[in-house]
């Protein structure tokens, strides 16, 4: 995969590209990563970047020929169609299953806004994809580019080591993980559950699949709403229903 991320600020990116998973995924070659400074696509004399919107209004927005220019410089060739991913508090809700998706394509371009906004033709004509990490807004798209990167590149093959790594997140099962633990089986008074060291494994994965579904009923019932319940897992919910009215 090759990532593109068209920024006017790429010293930014700079300690996370080259640390941790992303740098091994590098390391690796499962994954390409850029940044692009689309200032040095201006045509403007002075570099400007952005201008004052038509029909006035406060602040300033990006220009459309930096960013095209720019988007078109980092296309492998003309039949590369990659996907342009706009980062907006507009855009739809970045989720596991959106960064699954994207981990299926070859080229990503990430487009980092800052100012008050985009030319509209920018959004119309360029980008395939507006992505937002929640319903706030940021200063500039950049820190939402490095959560999705992440988000994305640690689901490539060979990334984790181990393809059960993230088959367990929180999420890609539509469930929240089940709680983990590590020697000592004793710490202070506080015990591993003894199904955990039984060694029955079918037991194990019981627990863990009731752990999952608890865990997300407490915490996160708005995923079960989107979720088709088996019939085991629907009696485990109506079981957990009754512990807390008898509570």
């Amino acid at each position: 995969m090759k990532i593109d991320v068209l920024t006017l600020f790429p010293e930014m990116f700079t300690g996370v590209f080259n640390d941790s998973i992303l740098k091994r995924a590098q390391a690796c070659g499962a994954v390409e990563l850029n940044t692009v400074n689309f200032r040095e696509f201006s045509q403007n004399k002075h570099k400007k970047v952005d201008d004052y919107p038509y029909g006035g209004g406060a602040g300033m927005l990006l220009t459309a020929q930096p960013i095209f220019d720019a988007v078109e410089s980092v296309r492998r060739t003309k039949q590369d169609k990659p996907r342009i991913i706009l980062m907006c508090p507009q855009g739809e809700r970045f989720t596991q299953a959106k960064a699954e998706e994207l981990a299926k394509e070859e080229h990503l371009i990430f487009i980092c806004g800052h100012y008050e906004g985009f030319d509209e033709r920018i959004r119309e004509y360029l980008v395939t994809d507006e992505l937002s990490l929640g319903d706030y807004v940021l200063t500039g798209g950049e820190l939402a580019a490095m959560v999705m990167t992440d988000a994305i590149v640690r689901l490539l093959p060979d990334v984790l080591g181990k393809q059960e790594s993230h088959e367990n997140d929180s999420f890609s099962t539509g469930l929240l993980e089940f709680p983990q633990y590590t020697r000592p089986v004793d710490f202070r008074g506080m015990k591993v559950p003894d199904v955990l060291i039984s060694g029955n494994h079918k037991l194990i994965e019981e627990w863990r699949q009731e752990q999952s579904l608890y865990r997300t009923y407490k915490r996160r019932p708005d995923l079960l709403s989107q979720r088709e319940l088996t019939a085991r897992e629907q009696q485990l919910i109506h079981q957990f229903n009754r512990v807390e009215v008898n509570d």
